[in-house]
């Protein structure tokens, strides 16, 4: 990717930790996470609908998650956007966390970056989890039925035949209409 590229890509968000003070609650902490992504250089193009999910990974006993998926523009180097959405969770009250997969007031992934992948010590493109996570594959596919992650060591894969090879296990539940898309 040259510099100035514009790409799309597909960004995650969660929370499960309203902060105290900002009305609202878990879906105000996703719309700030919208609301602030252009003031790094990401242009919001579309947001799916909010989803409610259950905790999953190494910590299960904390509260519902409410996550959602939005398609961003950013000509934005892959590590630089990586440090673009750590300062904007620092600035939305994220802390750090002593418990890998605990409690957070926003979760900001990069998901895909257009077509391209990566594999660097920081991150991983597409996302190392993005084929096996019900709460990012039902919104993303809200999105864009057709998506599909870059081709890879798995193979071109088609997001809607992984959701579909996944357990039902997980808990994920329709919360509420897309979140709004900045102003401007």
């Amino acid at each position: 990717m040259s510099a100035g590229e514009q790409r799309v890509g597909l960004l995650g968000l969660g929370c499960n930790l309203p902060l105290p003070g900002r009305c609202g609650g878990r879906r105000a902490q996703l719309q700030a996470a919208v609301d602030a992504l252009p003031t790094v250089g990401v242009t919001v193009l579309s947001s799916s609908s909010t989803y409610d999910t259950d905790p999953v990974g190494e910590v299960i006993d904390q509260p519902a998650f409410l996550n959602a998926c939005v398609r961003i523009n950013t000509a934005l180097q892959p590590l630089a956007l990586l440090d673009a959405v750590k300062r904007l969770e620092q600035e939305l009250g994220r802390g750090e966390s002593l418990l890998r997969h605990g409690p957070r007031a926003i979760d900001i992934d990069i998901l895909l970056l257009g077509e391209l992948e990566l594999a660097h010590e920081r991150m991983t493109l597409p996302h190392e989890q993005l084929l096996a996570r019900r709460f990012v594959l039902i919104p993303a596919l809200e999105l864009d039925f057709e998506l599909r992650a870059p081709a890879g060591a798995r193979g071109n894969v088609r997001l809607a035949d992984a959701l579909a090879a996944l357990p039902l296990d997980e808990g994920v539940r329709w919360a509420g209409p897309p979140l709004e898309l900045p102003v401007g």
